[in-house]
This record gives C-alpha cells, structure tokens and sequence, in this order.
C-alpha cells in the first residue's frame, strides 16, 4: 500500500527513452500521457492495471474491442456523472473486489469457504471464548462465529469504512468547491461538479485498492482496533490464517487458536463498553475535522484545470495538497485516536496472553510475530496511512500492554476491567508514559453513582458521593462519610 496519505498513487513514470508507451498527437507532434486519466484502467475494461500498448485509449481501455469500449465508456460516463457523497462507493466496491479476485502478491487467490473450515472457526472460536472467561470478567460478545473469503469480508467492512473515510473525503470535496469567489461559482458549476465527480472516484478508485489489498492481509474482522464487521460476528479468514502461520513452525490449529482469542477478546470489548465503537470513529472524525487544504495549490490547479486532462488533479493531490493541521488541537485530537486504540489493543493483548500464555506453547512466539507484524507497517498503520494520512505509533501499543498487565496485577481482573465503564477513568498519552502513576493513583468509582441513582428512581433517600478530582482530571468518590472510617 501507498504510504501516501489517502492512497493516491504516484502517476506512471516515465520511459527512459522518453517515447514508449506515448503517441505523437497529430494536430500538435505533441505528446500525451499513456493513461489520460491514471486510474490504472477501468472495470470492464480489460482490468486494472492493463498494459497500455502503444494507442493512448488501449492504456485506459484494455483493448479496441468494440464491446469492451462500449463498456469503458459507460465506465467513464458514470464516473463523470456521479452526484452522491465525496467518496464514490460504488466504484470503490467493485474494485476492490477485483483486487480480491487478482490474488495477492505471492500467488494465493482467494476462495470460497468450505463446510470443514467453517466449522473449524467455530469450534476455535468457542474454546477461545472459555478461556477468556478466567481472563477478564467482560462476558463473551460473540453471538456468532462465522468464516469468510476475502471478497465477504469486503462486503461486510465496506459500511465501516465509510464511516471513517468520508469525513476526510468531504474535506477535500468541500474545498473544491470553495476556491473560486462566490460570483464565479455559478459560472463555474459544470466544472466544479465535474472536479468533485472526479475527487469522487478517485476517492473511491484508491480507497477501493486499499481495502482490497488489505482484504489479503487480515485475519479477522478486528485487525485495526476497529469493529468493522457486524456486531456481534467473531470473523476470521481461513486463507489468510494460513498464509500468515506458513513459515512460523506452528501447527495450524494453534494458529488459528490464537487468532480466535484475538478477535473474541476484541468482540467483547466492543459488545459489553457501548460508547467505545463511537469513541473510537468520533476520534477519527475529530482528526479529520483538522485536515487543511492548500488552498493556495488547488486555487491553481483549478485555474489551469483541464478537462481532458483530469490526471492533474490526481497528481496535486497525491502531493500533499491537504495534510493534518499543525495546531494543539489538531495534535490533540491525533494524541486522542492514537491513546484510544493503543488502548484497545493493548487491553487485547494483554488478556489474550494470560489466556494463552498457560494452555499454548506458542504463546510468546505468536504475540510476538503480530507485534512485529504491527511495529514493521502492518495492515493497521498502512491502512491508516491510506486511508487518513494516519501513521499508528506501534511503540504506544507495547506500553498500553504493560500498564493493563500492570493494572491486572495491582488491582485484579474486575478492577482492571472496571476502568472501560467509562472514558474518562480510562489511561490517557502521558500515562502511557508513567504507567506505575496511573496504577497507583486513586480514579473515580462510578459504581457508586450507579447505585445513587437507582436508590433514587426506587424512592429511596441518598446521600451525595463526594467526586475528588485527582490531579489528571478523572478524579474518585467517597461517599459523605469516609471521614469516619
């Protein structure tokens, strides 16, 4: 994946000789660009990605079949004519589709799930969710388990990452309409419908690549810290699993074990905290929010903007046109999102290692390899890149571990498990850094609050907690008459 923020890929480079793949224009000896529109081809078309030949249109089109540039064309009319949100999601569907359909890079294509495979992730997902009873007092959230192909967990990602990415995308859409004064606007309409019809697909061409990219790469529903699949749905992905313990010298059932234990971990996260899943994208919006366009830069590619040749929109915004604003709040909002799912998956990992840890061999060799995984630019950050010009800081992940191993130790499982009740008891960035403070410190107690209010709706008289606010602003309750103990 690109590590350019949203994925825009950098457009061909040129042949050495300056000549192949280009045709002379005949009205000008000019010479025009291999692919007119960079997009790497278009469904129906020959694919993405064809080669160009030496025939401009071949390099979009795939061929000169009469058929296929029927086809091609209504593509093109489609993507031109496109009127819904800043992202095209259907273009983005059906390319990462074909991603899918493509393989990955070392040969394995993607397949459809067989009844033994199915049955096999249940069954991993059932013991998972046993052990995980003596790891943390959160109760299973699975309701069921499921095993999906690469192109089902397409499907079932797509609504969340619409979620996440379209704020960012409205940004940028936004802006292309703001450019111009208020009384050119009107003048301009076709052309600007025209540019954001364009943002659109580009959108949803890129995006598209990513997700079915990553689609190769993960092995369950919860491989970013986020929920992206259906609540209450434990996935995993039966050839991916077996792709990622190839080389490890684990037997397949462990692996696959593990990965299980993973994922019901993160389902019971996500089932039994309600306001974590919009904690988490309400951090990614609230980030997004802080992207800035250069107005400056896209006041003249509008100025010069040709419709024919459309590729230098994707080659403006490919170089860093829009990037996250370099204001507190904008740091502030990044600090947020990072803190939350380095929560999120250091709560993960830390309670899947005690589950692990006395029952599987391999527990130690498997944390590590994902940890790796993470640390090396795995599908969580490379996503985020594309996706959001986000990069995680895996080293954020490695100490949220240690402080809910540490808060495990000092406290127990229920007191560890008692700080997601809500988000403002919860460990934040500097306590990553000190995480013995945080352990030792006193944090509110909201149980106390809880049993308030339903003395009072049951009519019955109740003293006030006393809420003392510790010096991070969290704070902790004693009731009136702690004094006397």
């Amino acid at each position: 994946m690109s590590d350019t923020p949203f994925g825009f890929g950098l457009p061909p480079e040129e042949p050495e000789d300056g000549d192949e793949g280009k045709k002379k224009d005949p009205q000008s000896g000019g010479q025009g660009p291999a692919n007119p529109f960079g997009f790497g081809g278009l469904p129906g078309a020959g694919g993405f990605g064809a080669p160009g030949a030496d025939n401009p249109l071949a390099a979009m089109f795939g061929s000169l079949n009469p058929n296929d540039l029927g086809a091609a064309f209504q593509q093109l009319g489609q993507m031109l004519s496109y009127e819904g949100g800043p992202v095209n999601w259907d273009m983005a569907k059906q390319i990462a589709r074909q991603t899918v359909a493509q393989g990955t890079a070392d040969g394995v294509k993607d397949a459809s799930v067989g009844p033994s495979e199915r049955t096999a992730v249940q069954e991993a997902v059932r013991l998972a969710d046993l052990w995980l009873d003596d790891a943390t007092s959160l109760p299973s959230g699975a309701g069921t388990a499921v095993a999906w192909s690469r192109a089902e967990w397409v499907e079932a990602t797509l609504p969340a990452w619409k979620e996440l990415v379209d704020p960012v995308a409205e940004r940028v859409g936004a802006a292309m309409g703001d450019v111009l004064p208020e009384e050119m606007q009107a003048m301009a309409g076709p052309l600007i419908g025209m540019m954001r019809s364009m943002g659109g697909a580009m959108f949803g061409s890129q995006i598209g690549q990513a997700v079915g990219v990553l689609a190769g790469e993960v092995v369950g529903s919860t491989d970013i810290g986020l929920p992206l699949g259906p609540a209450g749905r434990a996935a995993l992905l039966p050839v991916n699993i077996e792709a990622f313990g190839k080389d490890l010298g684990v037997t397949k059932d462990e692996v696959r074990l593990y990965l299980a234990l993973r994922e019901a971990a993160h389902q019971r996260l996500f089932a039994h905290v309600p306001w974590l899943r919009s904690h988490l994208f309400g951090a990614v919006e609230g980030y997004a929010r802080g992207i800035k366009v250069d107005t400056a830069k896209l006041e003249d590619v509008v100025g010069q903007f040709d419709p024919q040749n459309p590729e230098q929109l994707q080659d403006a915004l490919q170089q860093g046109m829009f990037q996250p604003e370099d204001t507190p709040a904008q740091k502030a909002a990044l600090a947020r999102l990072e803190t939350a799912l380095a929560l999120v998956e250091g709560w993960v990992d830390a309670v899947v290692h005690a589950a692990a840890k006395p029952r599987l061999s391999s527990a130690d060799a498997l944390r590590e390899t994902l940890r790796r995984r993470r640390a090396s630019g795995g599908p969580a950050e490379q996503t985020f890149a594309t996706l959001i010009g986000l990069e995680l800081r895996p080293r954020r992940l490695r100490d949220a571990s240690r402080l809910w191993a540490s808060l495990t130790d000092a406290r127990g499982v229920d007191g560890r498990d008692a700080l997601w009740a809500h988000p403002d008891m919860l460990p934040t960035a500097s306590d990553l850094d000190d995480p013995d403070g945080f352990v030792h410190r006193e944090h509110m107690d909201f149980s106390e609050l809880d049993k308030m209010l339903g003395e009072a709706a049951s009519g019955g008289s109740v003293d006030k907690p006393n809420l003392k606010k510790d010096d991070d602003g969290t704070g902790s309750t004693d009731s009136k008459d702690d004094d006397t103990e």
